[in-house]
């Protein structure tokens, strides 16, 4: 904020001298800005990422009945949305290496109830689209990207958002495109597609007063939209500088035993929504960090399948070994554009004493 603080200032009192707040001039403009970012046809604008899901399961007339595929390592809500519809979630198992769901995985969990995966774009690296699409192509299956930490990545040159029928985003601040409140959006290339969509997002309403679906309130507040315009113009240079703190964690910790990094698949452009590394002895890893005042954090402790609201679904872990494995031993290490180099240098300091230290 204190970066961009005088713009983001002048675009927030315009929308206040104008009393515009819901669904103002600026929503539209953040559509085509964030479509031409990404370089798709339309670009829905939505009060979150969570809610960007939702819209696009709405769309698609998913609900009871129906199987969705989704990782069994990621964040809750990638599942919850599935269930808020009343279908069911199908968990598969993700790669050793990116944490991103594993394609053969995805293949055995197909029945002729499946009607949609959902694969996740985890810590700011793409899925692995290529094969996944071609196995959901074969069954005629729709895919859509949970692209919520992947804003602005790439495989291949093609930007994240691009892949399957739909992607779709998040704006909470902690994003690498993050708003000042909750925000998200979906992106899709089909016409029809896009304008239940703006239907759904607004009650179900095809013109005023006039509901021709059952929707729901998901706009997204021209305030975050103001907020979102500012940062958009300096994404790139926010992406830059992101790719400079990631080779410094790079290099400053390739030769740590006790650490593994991060792998980007070759011809990958990661944004690195987190930097998450594994160590052996989380604990002490955590409370040694804890110790030197560094924040770290843990992304994700417990694999869906183990959250206590799916355990009448009876699912074994044994079904699902890299999330059970890596969920006991991921964690996250300071992570912001704004990180300066001198802190970096500490962090990895402290990193390498307790490699030594155990």
């Amino acid at each position: 904020y204190q970066n961009y603080k005088s713009e983001i200032q002048i675009e927030i009192n315009k929308i206040l001298d104008s009393s515009s707040y819901i669904m103002g001039p600026e929503i539209r403009e953040l559509e085509e800005e964030l479509a031409e970012y990404v370089g798709r046809k339309h670009c829905l604008s939505c009060s979150s990422g969570t809610d960007a899901l939702q819209l696009i399961l709405m769309a698609l007339n998913i609900g009871p009945g129906d199987q969705i595929i989704v990782p069994a390592f990621t964040f809750f809500a990638t599942a919850e949305v599935v269930n808020i519809v009343g279908a069911t979630p199908v968990f598969a198992d993700v790669l050793t290496d990116t944490y991103t769901l594993d394609p053969q995985s995805v293949k055995a969990a197909i029945t002729d109830k499946t009607k949609a995966i959902i694969p996740v774009s985890l810590f700011g690296q793409t899925y692995e689209h290529e094969e996944i699409g071609k196995i959901a192509a074969e069954a005629g299956i729709p895919v859509i990207e949970d692209g919520a930490q992947s804003f602005g990545a790439t495989s291949k040159g093609i930007k994240s958002m691009n892949f399957g029928i739909a992607g779709c985003t998040s704006f909470f601040p902690a994003k690498p495109l993050g708003a000042y409140g909750d925000g998200g959006a979906v992106f899709v290339d089909d016409d029809e597609l896009f304008n239940r969509l703006q239907s759904l997002r607004n009650h179900g309403q095809t013109e005023r007063y006039i509901h021709g679906l059952i929707g729901m309130n998901g706009r997204l507040d021209s305030l975050q939209a103001a907020v979102l315009l500012v940062k958009l113009r300096h994404y790139e240079e926010d992406l830059k500088a992101r790719k400079v703190l990631s080779t410094r964690y790079f290099n400053g910790l390739k030769k740590n035993k006790k650490t593994i990094l991060p792998h980007i698949k070759e011809g990958n452009v990661s944004v690195f929504a987190q930097f998450t590394i594994q160590v052996d002895n989380r604990m002490s890893f955590l409370n040694w960090m804890n110790q030197y005042n560094i924040p770290v954090a843990v992304h994700y402790p417990r694999p869906l399948y183990r959250q206590p609201v799916y355990k009448t679904m009876r699912i074994n872990s044994e079904h699902y070994p890299v999330s059970e494995k890596i969920s006991k031993h991921v964690v996250s290490l300071p992570f912001s554009p704004f990180l300066s180099e001198e802190d970096q240098n500490y962090i990895i300091k402290i990193i390498d004493k307790w490699e030594n230290k155990n």
